[in-house]
């Protein structure tokens, strides 16, 4: 019992979610379709690499 307030608010939020867009950054979506790569991804897999030992035992 008790459930009817928590039920309330789970679809009040499913509604914000369902309902609410943020605005879209459409530069950035636009690169991101392109394949145009990022000098931040790239930074990123390379310090990624130097981590990385080898296969896990």
């Amino acid at each position: 019992m008790g459930r009817g307030r928590a039920k309330a608010k789970q679809a009040k939020i499913a509604r914000e979610l369902k309902y609410f867009s943020p605005p879209t950054n459409l530069t950035a979506l636009q690169r991101e379709l392109a394949g145009a790569p990022q000098a931040a991804d790239h930074d990123q897999a390379h310090h990624i690499s130097e981590r990385d030992d080898g296969p896990a035992r």
